[in-house]
């Protein structure tokens, strides 16, 4: 697998593949989450084939044009709890592709439309 180029997290984009110490992918960056104010990393979502899970900063160890390594055992990266609280939503960026006016427009002003997480 190709390892790219180190990176910030702010580079950092969906569809990245995330692995776990050994070099096994458990999932790919869904979202990065940072705390705006203070210019902090605070983890990442990441999706995998059990559902949204989240990995805190302190468990990333690089981020780089391909990939995301992660210091987690492949048992601790399987047994990641789920998110808790209240519904999470995502922006449907898929909701503006295509040819028609609206999707046109919906590119031109950037308009997010949201739906309901998985």
């Amino acid at each position: 697998m190709d390892e790219g180029r180190p990176i910030s997290y702010m580079a950092l984009t969906v569809g990245t593949d995330v692995l776990s110490s050994t070099g096994t992918a458990f999932g790919k960056v869904e979202h990065v989450l940072q705390v705006a104010d203070l210019d902090l990393f605070d983890g990442i979502a990441v999706k995998t084939k059990h559902g949204p899970r989240f990995v805190d900063r302190d468990q990333i160890t690089d981020i780089t044009t391909t990939l995301v390594r992660c210091a987690l055992t492949d048992d601790e990266a399987a047994s990641l709890p789920a998110p808790q609280g209240t519904l999470v939503l995502h922006p449907d960026v898929a909701r503006d592709e295509g040819p028609s006016l609206t999707a046109r427009f919906g590119r031109l002003f950037g308009r997010q439309h949201w739906k309901e997480g998985d």
